[in-house]
């Protein structure tokens, strides 16, 4: 990547890329591949606001959302209506809304601020690290969804206030994903990635007491909010697969059924590997300057899966069918 981004670019890069934890990432800013071209870092503010008088936040605090929110440098004189715009912006992705607070001299300020005491807000300016003449935006919502909205309204005021410079290069891994995530539709846990990623070894007890702590031998690299490239180590011991197997509610017979010849194959032991795949397209796309992908893979398709460039789907001739063991259900 150093090569590349000099030898395409003209641009250096510095190794090692900064590593950041799963958990870190989507704590600061509320995705997995964030953009560090820029601050605008998002701030868990829920134990701070839980014994405030602003029942919005300490009602959703003591039922256990989150409160959370960003810091907008020098954005203190946006106007109701820019805050309402805003907050209809945010509306749109699902939340609720967005609270305002305006940075005073070491004060917080606005229809809000009093409902704080001096205390509180001396905590909540000291969590954003913020000053004066700028403006906090706060969201109240569960976990997923706040992270979801902070992210992309980190995005939104980066953009807005133009501290995003297209020319630089900001790469970094992202590591120690979860094994496991909990889907609630099947009621059990499912591999976050797929049934065959190694655990980080001190996390392999807890395989079968406490899944959803188990960290991943998995890694992305990441270029200006963009995965460009990801990758893990994989299981090599077979007892750790059938650990897998079982935490993902996989029978024995079911296992032996599906990946019998794996796990067979496992006995006779394997050497520690793993890999990185690229995404290729899309970094042409970052080193190209374009916005869409569509801009520089050969054969985009529109939004009916055809292809422009060459036809496709076409008609195919029945002996290719019967070539291949396949007919047509029409």
């Amino acid at each position: 990547m150093v090569r590349v981004l000099k030898e395409i670019r003209g641009i250096d890069v510095s190794t090692p890329f900064p590593r950041i934890s799963y958990e870190t990432a989507m704590n600061k800013y509320g995705i997995d591949r964030p953009d560090l071209r820029f601050g605008l870092e998002i701030s868990d503010v829920t134990d701070i606001v839980k014994e405030s008088d602003f029942k919005v936040f300490s009602s959703a605090a003591k039922s256990g959302k989150r409160v959370a929110g960003i810091c907008a440098p020098g954005c203190a004189g946006y106007s109701r209506k820019q805050q309402d715009d805003l907050s209809a912006w945010a509306q749109q992705r699902g939340a609720g809304g967005l609270a305002a607070m305006k940075v005073g001299a070491g004060v917080l300020e606005g229809s809000l601020a009093k409902f704080f005491n001096d205390e509180q807000s001396r905590a909540l300016i000291e969590a954003f690290d913020a000053h004066e003449g700028d403006m906090l935006f706060f969201c109240a919502e569960e976990q997923d969804l706040a992270r979801r909205v902070l992210a992309e309204l980190r995005m939104e005021m980066a953009n807005r206030l133009d501290l995003i410079d297209p020319n630089k290069m900001s790469l970094s891994w992202v590591v120690d994903f979860p094994l496991f995530e909990w889907n609630a539709e099947r009621n059990r846990y499912v591999a976050l990635h797929h049934p065959f990623t190694s655990p980080i070894p001190e996390d392999e007890d807890k395989i079968a007491t406490d899944p959803g702590k188990v960290r991943a031998r998995a890694y992305d690299l990441v270029l200006n909010g963009m995965e460009i490239a990801g990758g893990s180590i994989r299981i090599s011991r077979q007892d750790v697969q059938s650990k897998m197997f079982e935490a993902l509610k996989i029978s024995p017979t079911e296992a032996e059924e599906k990946f019998g010849f794996l796990l067979e194959a496992l006995k006779y032991g394997a050497p520690p590997h793993g890999g990185i795949a690229f995404g290729f397209d899309r970094l042409i796309m970052i080193l190209a300057g374009c916005s869409s992908i569509r801009d520089v893979i050969a054969f985009p398709k529109t939004a009916s899966a055809s292809s422009l460039m060459d036809g496709a789907p076409s008609s195919v001739d029945p002996e290719q069918l019967v070539e291949l063991g396949l007919r047509l259900k029409k």
